[in-house]
């Protein structure tokens, strides 16, 4: 099968495909257009995910599928975006029908999940890897940016924390995958779902937010150092999931929240006079800690005295 037969087949036919809303056009020409409504702008993010690095080689294609428009388009929850649709470029070792065809049926469910539709790419032979850039729109000015959190902000979050970085141990085959709560972490894991909507409700309310990807220190980090000011978690505020702690333990869940990464859930500051509004919709915010004055990261222990941590996140480039 030729590359140009294997979009038409594979890609080009999907239902995620087709034209329509703010796609003018999508996969067949050189470039697909879009149409963004007057006063807003385009929110574009670009991630890659390799074999061996971002997931096992040996693991499930519709899966696979989900998880990578899944962390890709978190960035967009981060940023508070609308979203509008993606390119992929996939690198194969070789042309393998059935994988296609259910990495397809994955890309499609969180397609359809997301509102997301397919609007071109690429295909090249080489280790397995893929690299998506997704597009969003939002009101001009309105975007969720790192840089505006202030002294006396409240610092929170949008769920349980951990749980994928818990799910890995099962992922890789270290640790068995026949409990309840083995499979709730799995899902976590394979399937995170974007939080989009919190992300629109979060405009004109959060002073800063992004996507929880390489871990809570680390991620918080980028916060701190974009506004210039300090970040205070406690340590006793952090949400964990009865499955995380069944299956991992408080220290290792501990652990995995502060520096396991993949959680795909939002981290935001907010004024304090803005938590009852959202609270009162039903929005998954929890106050983990606040912003002060200074720079960097502090974790507290119930005393309020700092705690030393060693390891802060994913890193791609340490050694």
């Amino acid at each position: 099968m030729g590359e140009f037969e294997l979009i038409r087949q594979y890609f080009a036919a999907a239902a995620c495909a087709r034209a329509g809303g703010d796609v003018v056009l999508g996969i067949g020409d050189d470039c697909a257009l879009l149409a963004v409504p007057p006063g807003e702008q385009l929110a574009i993010s670009t991630d890659s995910l390799t074999v061996g690095v971002h997931f096992p080689d040996r693991c499930d294609p519709y899966l696979l599928g989900q998880r990578a428009l899944a962390v890709s388009t978190s960035d967009l929850a981060g940023m508070g975006a609308t979203p509008i649709g993606f390119t992929l470029a996939l690198t194969l070792p070789s042309v393998d029908p059935d994988w296609l065809a259910e990495f397809t049926r994955g890309l499609e469910t969180m397609a359809a999940g997301c509102a997301m539709r397919l609007i071109g790419g690429d295909t090249t032979r080489g280790p397995l890897s893929m690299t998506l850039t997704v597009f969003g729109r939002l009101p001009a000015g309105a975007a969720l940016l790192r840089s505006g959190a202030r002294p006396g902000d409240l610092l929170c979050v949008g769920g349980a924390l951990g749980d994928a970085a818990g799910a890995l141990p099962i992922v890789l085959g270290e640790r068995p995958a026949d409990s309840a709560q083995a499979s709730a972490l799995l899902r976590r894991y394979w399937s995170p779902q974007p939080q989009l909507a919190l992300g629109q409700a979060l405009r004109g309310r959060a002073t800063a937010a992004l996507d929880i990807s390489d871990g809570l220190l680390a991620d918080c980090a980028h916060i701190a150092g974009a506004s210039g000011v300090a970040l205070q978690i406690e340590q006793a505020r952090l949400p964990f999931s009865d499955a995380l702690l069944a299956v991992a333990g408080a220290e290792r869940a501990l652990q995995h929240a502060l520096a396991g990464g993949d959680d795909y859930l939002l981290a935001f500051t907010l004024p304090s006079a803005e938590l009852p509004s959202l609270l009162d919709e039903g929005w998954p915010v929890h106050v983990i800690g606040r912003v002060s004055a200074g720079d960097g990261v502090q974790l507290l222990d119930s005393n309020g005295s700092a705690v030393t941590v060693s390891h802060r996140g994913f890193n791609h480039f340490k050694t």
